[in-house]
């Protein structure tokens, strides 16, 4: 069974030390480039629809997260309150929401401007318990992929359904597969904001989004300020886990007072819908290194050529081959030590999509040849011929090495 612990370690990707802690990976240099490639291409795809993009502290004082409720219902997952002084005590955010509200007064707002679509990739802390920690998949140190959209009751259902449809494109363009989606709803025995009309608006809102779609529903699922559609995927092992998630929450703007000045001249308060493309960065990453089996589509890939001079006398036209492929933005080193075959094995062995070989053929003819990680051997090329066709699968970002 592929474990993208044993994996991350094999690769470079990621190591855990105890002196960082438990539940508190360290992201290495292989794995970094991974991550983010990936961050890259999500603000990308999030600023085309329309998304504007801040940077919060991960912390807050203590009165912020009273007022927004997360002390209240959700203490026992965060971290204990830091006190400085009597008057002065903060605390690590499990959510990064309380910020992006304070985003959204931080002026007056016209019904024009709405929907309002803020987004981060931002840091969040939770107390997990040490027994269910492991690799990325649980983690107490959160990056995660998060926006609040601000809009009228009346936008809501064209906001989730164009969310929806973001997170179809971010799910193939990394190779996603999702196990299926659930409508997470409240249920009996807890704590949860806001009254029973809101709660029935807000879950036949989604359910309407869902029309057409699979999906099944899971009561005592939703978060504590309302209703969500969970995106579930399935490890190697089997286990599920919500991966992607759109939550709506008409508890948040209630609490900040949050409101927007409509076209007759009365305010109103906003819905705020909560959403994650792709989850954190640690659970995304330790499905992906299990469902590719550590390699990645091209795009992505930590190393994305290696370049081999059979002799010293290729090194020259292998160090300008690896020049191009770097100015040409891909991320490519040369290797000279060792026998061709052991380096050859070695770049296998690390899921490098491509090995470009330059023999004294190839070096006086100004060619390469290059080997997929599958052991596919191409037809020497002309150089700049190999550089445009790796650019070519990169930019496309297919799963196809060519």
């Amino acid at each position: 069974m592929v474990d993208h612990r044993k994996l991350g370690r094999e690769l470079e990707l990621f190591h855990a030390d105890p002196l960082a802690g438990a539940g508190l990976p360290i992201w290495l240099p292989a794995g970094a480039a991974a991550r983010h490639a990936v961050e890259e291409y999500v603000r990308e795809l999030e600023r085309r629809a329309g998304y504007q993009h801040v940077y919060s502290p991960p912390l807050g004082k203590r009165e912020l997260f009273e007022l927004s409720g997360h002390l209240g219902y959700f203490a026992d997952d965060m971290f204990p309150v830091m006190r400085l002084s009597a008057d002065d005590e903060f605390v690590l955010r499990p959510a990064l929401c309380p910020h992006h509200a304070l985003v959204y007064r931080a002026r007056g707002r016209s019904y024009r401007e709405l929907p309002l679509r803020i987004a981060e990739l931002g840091g969040m802390y939770r107390s997990e318990r040490s027994g269910v920690l492991g690799g990325l998949s649980r983690v107490r140190a959160i990056s995660l992929n998060d926006a609040h959209n601000f809009c009228t009751f009346e936008q809501v259902g064209q906001e989730v359904a164009e969310i929806l449809d973001l997170i179809r494109a971010a799910h193939s363009a990394l190779g996603v597969r999702p196990a299926g989606f659930r409508l997470s709803l409240r249920g009996p025995g807890e704590k949860y904001l806001g009254d029973d009309e809101e709660w029935q608006r807000a879950e036949g809102l989604l359910r309407s989004a869902l029309s057409g779609v699979s999906y099944v529903e899971a009561e005592g699922e939703a978060a504590f300020y309302g209703p969500k559609i969970d995106i579930q995927i399935r490890d190697a092992a089997g286990r599920e886990s919500t991966l992607s998630t759109i939550q709506l929450d008409f508890d948040k703007p209630e609490r900040f007072d949050l409101s927007y000045m409509d076209s007759d001249g009365s305010r109103r308060r906003p819905v705020m819908v909560h959403r994650s493309l792709i989850g954190s960065m640690e659970r995304l990453f330790a499905y992906l290194i299990e469902v590719h089996a550590g390699a990645f589509p091209a795009w992505y890939a930590p190393e994305q050529v290696v370049v081999l001079p059979v002799g010293p006398d290729q090194a020259d036209a292998a160090a300008e081959f690896t020049r191009n492929c770097v100015v040409a933005g891909l991320r490519a080193r040369s290797v000279s030590d060792g026998s061709v075959g052991a380096r050859i094995r070695e770049a296998i062995q690390r899921k490098v999509p491509y090995v470009a070989v330059l023999g004294a053929r190839e070096a006086a003819e100004g060619r390469i040849s290059l080997r997929l990680r599958d052991g596919q051997r191409l037809d020497p090329m002309a150089a700049a011929d190999a550089l445009r066709l790796i650019t070519g699968v990169v930019a496309s970002r297919s799963a196809i090495l060519r």
